[in-house]
């Protein structure tokens, strides 16, 4: 990837500063309650109950500071912590009676405070503002996720595939056999690659790249996880994919895809892919796709 330029990182960095001046970030008393931003969110992540490992995941915490925090809120009375029924290894962490009303009265001052900040403006520029944000969340994700290469028969690896598999299963008429996926020797070492994309540490999507003949690579079983979708992670999952075959010093690239997928055929056709004759004997594909990499 290019270098970031230096204007859009002095750009970012000075929204971050307004914006988190405006939400009341750097306040001791978020929304005007005896704690921190960082114990208030801790709150409302609980929800209905979750274990310390999930919450610092979920939310990027050290797990010193996180068992801090916690231990914090369990002296105000506003949690309970206690070992997982199932595996003592787990801590458990639920809201009291307590926590719930924070949570609730946390609810309503927010909101009351967002509304106010929004009633500066008008309908048009509130609807222009909403758009504004879903479009920056969206990017502020796929920025966020991270696309690596992994072993075809490591368990992430697998258990993207078999999300694939289960999907197009449903999606093709005829169904789909698990069998007729990619084998993990074809896509590691020097026959192939595999990439996974995580979000937050989770898989959210994967693809794959096999040697065909010399100069001549295959991409397969691009996918996403459906909550992870309309993010233009499927294209970056493929610009991964034609720079590993790149660097094979494959000159061409082809996958084929089924009729039912038609977001897929449109996504190929838009990243330059053309149209071919059937290279391969595949029940499940009917358009047929290549695109040169030389240049």
């Amino acid at each position: 990837m290019e270098p970031v330029p230096t204007d859009h990182v002095t750009a970012f960095r000075r929204f971050n500063r307004y914006f988190t001046r405006r939400i009341g970030v750097l306040d001791d008393h978020y929304l005007g309650q005896d704690r921190p931003l960082g114990e208030a969110r801790l709150l409302f992540e609980i929800g209905d109950g979750a274990s310390l490992r999930e919450l610092r995941s979920r939310l990027g915490l050290d797990a010193g500071y996180l068992s801090r925090m916690a231990k914090a809120l369990q002296a105000q009375g506003m949690v309970r912590l206690s070992a997982h029924p199932q595996d003592n290894r787990l801590r458990m962490i639920e809201l009291t009676p307590a926590g719930r009303v924070e949570v609730a009265e946390q609810d309503r001052r927010a909101g009351r405070a967002t509304a106010a900040l929004l009633d500066g403006l008008d309908e048009t520029q509130r609807a222009e503002l909403t758009r504004a944000m879903a479009t920056t969340r969206r990017l502020l994700r796929l920025a966020g996720i991270t696309v690596g290469l992994v072993d075809g028969a490591a368990p992430d690896a697998l258990a993207c595939l078999d999300a694939y598999a289960a999907e197009i299963d449903e999606r093709f008429p005829e169904g789909f056999d698990k069998d007729d996926l990619v084998r993990p020797r074809e896509v590691s070492g020097d026959a192939g690659a595999f990439f996974v994309a995580y979000e937050e540490r989770r898989p959210v999507g994967c693809g794959a790249l096999r040697r065909l003949e010399p100069g001549v690579g295959e991409i397969r079983h691009v996918w996403v996880h459906p909550d992870a979708r309309r993010l233009g992670l499927a294209r970056r999952l493929l610009d991964a994919l034609e720079q590993e075959a790149a660097a094979r010093h494959l000159t061409v690239v082809r996958l084929d895809t089924h009729a039912a997928l038609t977001e897929a055929q449109a996504m190929y056709r838009a990243c330059g892919y053309k149209d071919i004759p059937a290279y391969e004997d595949n029940v499940y594909a009917s358009h047929w796709f290549e695109k040169r990499l030389d240049g």
